[in-house]
């Protein structure tokens, strides 16, 4: 009889955890040192049997690969943005990996110059080919691109590891010479003062948290950087930019809960920072400055937002007045301020959206009533995103809008604010010989076990039938109050094609339908999230959408933990389960204050290590503690040997006592597949990008029974 590949079995050797009288014994903690020999080879030994498991994908996954790569415009160029003299934007070119990012020569503002993918503009300046950049690394990311404000300097970070630790350099670029390369190690945020002799950036402490904002002036030594603020509070994290004026370098720290914004003024880079208004506990604000006052979107009256207005020199919220209230159903999110008008970012009815607050007046000092009455952009289409685009010019007469649905590719358009038209400046191409009209999406609702509704969107195959039959995809997140919006993908029609029903389940614990939404599964509340999922795969199957036997799980970092606490709760509910750098041991992390996260986490997670009542409540759901010996879906467990912020231990873990704990057998494997050179979004390249998606689908598509284009379509 021939007998398959052989998993890897990972040595035992029981570590015993013990808090709040619990003794836990954890036989595989010790897989947690990057750097050790034998855990190398224990990962070595995982890649190399997920490689033999799936080897006769290999076709499937060529196919894959050659329909994103065929149905996509390899070169290309983004939509040019004016600053200054200049249109900035970004091209890509066929067999390159990496954007290049370049400007050219500004002509008329107001009209974007024709684009032809295939020349570049007249006059055109390179500022940073990523590709140059990458020769020689397995890895290249940018961690950040500023110009200077006027426009002689150019400042970047680059990540050639994965682990999110970026080095900087500043060019001069009239002449291409390399001005700075001193700052090393250092996190996301750059701003350079309006001259540009300075530049700001952040640094990291142990943990990995954002926790220092350093002066250096271009052209010294490391040493002689100036410290601008420390934060002390271990939940705080910081980010930094600069106004679309150019006028104030923007400081906001922020935790799960609470905010504080400081304002350093960029014409006087040495000058101290001043506080918009300090922290108060459960009080969140952002702040954007216009010319003459601060607009700012906060949640001290109610957790949905306001908008209000503050003096420019504002240091305390007793100056915020009040300039709009929202309407029901709405979640207030951030706000952009130009010279003649702000454009206010929400959510409403569960969707993204946006209003132009025309400003009609310029009173002296500045009035509430020098705004109008706010003006939808509103779009047809019952699903969809719509977002501000990049317009860098405070002067501007007009907003660039990015608009898309599941179905529609992204478009970017201009509205003029003046008289509401509309100029559609560029929408994404979909090559291949491709009939979006083959293509629907719909929004259906699961019912909860306490009777919420959640609503699951679904994209499939026109005139797909729900006649039980279907194979499908559920995808979840549901943390951190992020949502997971409409979005069009070149790569999902290559599932759609296939027959696949693809949904997603908007569970508690993201933010969809608003701030009590998040709250509703974050906590104490955190198991809503997990049975909000399995609900949504039971309405699959019980409304006919996907066949019982055929429905695959997908989730990614927080949705890892989602779908490995779901598997747990119901493992006869799916068929195969794709966890990507999966949050799955959960408790252990949040107990260790010396990892990165995990203090600022204990704001949404609760905090084990202090509250007996938090521990208990994470341990009777952490993916990785409540394994159970029934018979488990095939999983395949990704991850990247430089995550920093979920570490490969966790899956590497997780699929060791998988193996060792449930009933599982060759025909329902367990996989893990690590990338020895990439963090945490994966491989970096966009063919590397490609290639990793087709090896990750081609194995849910095996599982699933839809390997081969349904006859009829596609």
């Amino acid at each position: 009889m021939t007998t398959g590949p052989t998993p890897p079995v990972a040595e035992q050797r029981p570590l015993t955890r013990s808090h709040h009288g619990d003794d836990v014994v954890d036989p595989y903690e010790w897989m947690r040192d990057g750097e050790d020999p034998e855990v190398l080879a224990h990962l070595e030994a995982e890649n190399a049997y997920a490689e033999a498991m799936t080897a006769h994908l290999a076709p499937l996954r060529q196919r894959l690969f050659d329909e994103m790569k065929e149905r996509t415009l390899e070169t290309d160029l983004s939509v040019p943005v004016a600053s200054g003299d200049w249109w900035y934007y970004a091209r890509t070119v066929e067999g390159q990996q990496y954007a290049i990012h370049c400007r050219a020569p500004l002509t008329d503002p107001t009209r974007v110059p024709e684009l032809d993918p295939s020349e570049p503009l007249p006059g055109e300046v390179v500022l940073l080919d990523g590709n140059a950049l990458a020769e020689g690394h397995e890895f290249f990311s940018l961690g950040g691109l500023e110009v200077s404000a006027d426009h002689t300097r150019l400042a970047y970070a680059v990540d050639v590891t994965g682990d999110e630790r970026f080095d900087v350099r500043v060019v001069d670029l009239a002449s291409g010479e390399v001005l700075d390369e001193a700052v090393t190690g250092a996190g996301y945020g750059l701003a350079f003062s309006r001259d540009g002799s300075y530049l700001f950036h952040v640094a990291v402490d142990d943990a990995w948290r954002p926790h220092e904002v350093w002066r250096h002036e271009i052209g010294t030594s490391r040493e002689d950087d100036v410290l601008v603020h420390r934060e002390e509070d271990e939940r705080f994290w910081m980010g930094l930019g600069v106004s679309r004026d150019d006028r104030w370098v923007v400081l906001a720290l922020g935790s799960k809960t609470t905010s504080e914004v400081h304002l350093i003024d960029a014409t006087d880079p040495t000058a101290p920072p001043r506080c918009v208004a300090p922290r108060r506990e459960g009080v969140e604000y952002d702040v954007e400055p216009a010319a003459d006052h601060l607009l700012i979107v906060h949640n001290e009256r109610q957790p949905e937002g306001d908008l209000a207005w503050a003096p420019l020199d504002a240091t305390s919220p007793d100056e915020w007045q009040p300039l709009l209230e929202r309407s029901e159903g709405e979640r207030f999110l951030g706000v952009d301020a130009f010279d003649d008008f702000a454009v206010l970012s929400l959510r409403a009815d569960g969707l993204p959206a946006l209003r132009i607050l025309p400003r009609v007046a310029r009173s002296t000092p500045f009035a509430a009533g020098d705004y109008t009455e706010p003006v939808a952009v509103a779009f047809d289409d019952e699903l969809h995103s719509v977002a501000l685009g990049p317009v860098a010019e405070p002067g501007a007469d007009r907003i660039r809008v990015i608009h898309e649905s599941w179905v529609s590719p992204r478009s970017v358009l201009d509205v003029v604010v003046a008289t509401g038209e509309r100029i559609v400046l560029k929408r994404q191409p979909v090559l291949g010989g491709v009939d979006l009209a083959d293509y629907e999406q719909q929004r259906t609702w699961a019912t909860a076990p306490d009777g919420t509704q959640v609503p699951v969107s679904l994209v499939m195959r026109h005139g797909t039938t729900p006649d039980g039959s279907n194979p499908g995809l559920l995808y979840g997140y549901g943390s951190y109050e992020m949502s997971f919006d409409p979005y069009f993908s070149i790569a999902r029609l290559s599932l759609l094609d296939r027959g696949v029903v693809y949904a997603v389940a908007h569970v508690r614990g993201g933010g969809e339908l608003g701030r009590h939404w998040y709250d509703d599964g974050k906590m104490l509340a955190k198991k809503n999230t997990f049975t909000d999922f399995v609900a949504a795969a039971e309405h699959l199957h019980d409304s006919g959408w996907v066949a019982r036997d055929r429905l695959a799980a997908e989730g990614g970092s927080a949705g890892g933990l989602l779908v490995g606490a779901a598997t747990n709760l119901a493992p006869d509910r799916f068929a195969a389960v794709l966890a990507a750098v999966p949050f799955v041991d959960t408790l252990t992390t949040i107990l260790r204050p010396d990892l990165p996260l995990t203090v600022g986490e204990w704001e949404e997670w609760g905090n084990p290590l202090h509250d007996p009542e938090v521990y208990a409540y994470m341990r009777g759901y952490s993916p990785y503690e409540n394994i159970a010996p029934v018979e488990y879906p095939a999983i395949l467990a990704t991850t990247s040997l430089h995550d920093t912020r979920v570490y490969f231990t966790e899956p590497a873990k997780w699929t060791a006592r998988l193996r060792a704990v449930t009933q599982h057998s060759p025909e329902r494997p367990i996989l893990l597949r690590t990338e020895m050179s990439a963090g945490h979004g994966g491989r970096s390249g966009r063919y590397d990008a490609w290639e990793q998606t087709a090896w990750e689908w081609a194995w849910v598509l095996d599982r699933i029974g839809a390997t081969g284009v349904t006859p009829g379509r596609g």
